[in-house]
């Protein structure tokens, strides 16, 4: 049985060339099939993917530069859409350049599906961060995926380390072909009676490059902007407003939620938590921002 892995350029250089080494040396991986979406913006791309086995670049010719972190984020997502639509695999996975996959992670993603009846099966998604500003960006995005954890049904799961069976990957379709967005696929998922499963031997490592706090600020505001444009296309005009005025307390309340994480981690990490906390609840907040526009506008941009 292949599995399609389709890793999103986000950085590339080095750091995508880390995350297709690592899936070249996979231990006991099933036949692997390797997909990396590129456009302009990521020119380097091809040359980087070029004589490696089983792994092919995809390319988007029409992708213009994106100008601000919105943009950004909507060619990330056109990226993940391009590689599912050629992905062949029997379970087809998206990870992030980003992502350092452990050895057995392949072997393991196949194990998972053949385990759990499930739409979706994410993974953990473990620190390889460095600085506070490192740290804040980890446990607003990924410290609901940090080991340890029960395996079982989730709400969430991370795509920066998750698969799709291919039927599940088919009824949803209509909802990725043109621009891949995580919550919308996942919802579809659930609304179809296929749980979301996060199971924790599906390990990845996940680190960024050097993060300046101006950008990351912009960066929580925007894409908290595209959740809350996203919720926005379902949600009725009452739930909008609802969520809208709620803004003002969300930080403390994502923190606190943050913090239990934590705490039923045994503790792990908690120091690093906490040094970073100014940081998380600056963060937080920008994102809460955005939320809030993008619900109140109906707009992502």
């Amino acid at each position: 049985m292949e599995l399609s892995v389709v890793v999103t350029v986000v950085e590339s250089g080095a750091v995508l060339e880390r995350c297709l080494d690592a899936l070249a040396q996979q231990v006991d991986a099933p036949v692997l099939e390797v997909l990396v979406p590129w456009d302009p913006t990521v020119p380097d791309v091809p040359a980087r993917v070029a004589g490696r086995a089983g792994v092919r670049a995809v390319a988007l010719p029409d992708a213009g530069p994106a100008t601000h972190e919105g943009e950004r984020h909507a060619l990330y997502d056109r990226r993940r859409a391009a590689g599912l639509a050629q992905a062949s695999g029997a379970v087809v996975a998206l990870l992030e350049d980003r992502s350092v996959p452990r050895p057995d992670w392949a072997r393991s993603v196949m194990r998972a599906h053949g385990r759990a009846d499930a739409g979706a099966v994410g993974g953990a998604v473990e620190p390889a961060v460095q600085g506070m500003l490192g740290w804040a960006v980890y446990f607003c995005d990924y410290g609901r995926y940090q080991l340890p954890f029960a395996a079982g049904p989730r709400a969430w799961v991370s795509d920066v380390n998750v698969s799709y069976a291919r039927p599940a990957l088919e009824a949803t379709r209509s909802h990725w072909e043109d621009r891949y967005h995580e919550t919308v696929v996942h919802w579809a998922l659930r609304e179809q009676g296929r749980p979301l499963v996060l199971d924790p031997t599906v390990v990845v490592g996940h680190g960024r490059g050097s993060l300046g706090f101006a950008a990351g600020l912009s960066e929580r505001f925007h894409w908290g902007r595209v959740f809350g444009y996203t919720r926005a296309r379902t949600g009725s005009l009452t739930a909008r407003a609802l969520h809208t005025l709620a803004a003002p307390v969300l930080p403390l309340v994502l923190w606190a939620r943050l913090l239990g994480q934590r705490l039923q981690r045994n503790g792990r990490s908690l120091g690093p938590f906490l040094a970073a906390t100014p940081a998380i609840l600056l963060f937080l907040t920008a994102w809460c921002l955005g939320e809030a526009t993008g619900t109140a506008t109906g707009r992502s941009a």
